[in-house]
C-alpha cells in the first residue's frame, strides 16, 4: 500500500485555522478598541456639553439672583414710599381735626379754669391746669364728655393749690379724641 501521510495536511489546516483565529481576534480587538475610543469620544462630548449647560445655568442663576435682589430692594423702597405717603396723607387728613380739637378745648373750658399744659399721644390728650374750685373741674369734665370731639374724660389727680386762691386746685386729667366727632353732632 502506498504511504500517504495526512499529518502535514492536518498541520497546514491547523496552522490556517490558527492564523484565521488570530486575524479574527486581532480584528475583534481592533473593533473593540475603536468602539471604546468612539464611546469615550461620545461620552466626553456629552460631559463637555453638560458642563457648558451647567455653566450657562449657573450664569443665569447669578443674573436672576441679582435681579431678585434688585426687585427686593425696589419693593423695600416702594413700601417705604407708601409708608411715607400714608403718613403724609394722615397728617393732611388730621390737620382739620387738630384745629377742631383745639377749638373744642377752648369751648369746653368753664370760667375759673385755665390750662397749664396739654400733651397729646395716641389719640389721648393729657391736660394739666388750675381751677378756682373742685366744682369747676367737675364742670370741665361734664363739658368734655358732652363734646362730640371727646370721650371718656378721666381725672387723674386733684391737689389743693393755695398759691392760686383759698379753694384753688391743680388737676391732671386725660380725655380721648374722637376723630369722627364732626359726624356725631
Amino acid at each position: 500500500m502506498a504511504n500517504i501521510n495526512l499529518l502535514p495536511w492536518r498541520e497546514e489546516l491547523r496552522e490556517q485555522k490558527k492564523r484565521e483565529f488570530y486575524l479574527v481576534s486581532a480584528f475583534v480587538a481592533l473593533v473593540a478598541i475603536a468602539l471604546l475610543l468612539v464611546a469615550d469620544f461620545v461620552i466626553s462630548g456629552q460631559i463637555d456639553a453638560q458642563k457648558r449647560r451647567n455653566s450657562y445655568i449657573a450664569n443665569e442663576i447669578t443674573v436672576l439672583n441679582a435681579q431678585v435682589a434688585e426687585i427686593r430692594d425696589l419693593q423695600k423702597r416702594r413700601s417705604q414710599l407708601l409708608d411715607r405717603m400714608r403718613v403724609i396723607q394722615e397728617l393732611q387728613g388730621n390737620r382739620p381735626i387738630i384745629v377742631r380739637v383745639m377749638d373744642q378745648l377752648v369751648r369746653t373750658i368753664p370760667d375759673g379754669v385755665y390750662y397749664t399744659s396739654l400733651n397729646s399721644r395716641d389719640g389721648i390728650i393729657n391736660i394739666r391746669g388750675v381751677a378756682e374750685s373742685n366744682n369747676r373741674v367737675s364742670s370741665l369734665m361734664r363739658n368734655l364728655d358732652a363734646s362730640a370731639w371727646f370721650s371718656s374724660p378721666n381725672l387723674d389727680s386733684v391737689r389743693a393749690a393755695p398759691e392760686f386762691g383759698p379753694q384753688a386746685t391743680t388737676f391732671n386729667l386725660s380725655v380721648k379724641i374722637q376723630p369722627d366727632g364732626a359726624g356725631r353732632r
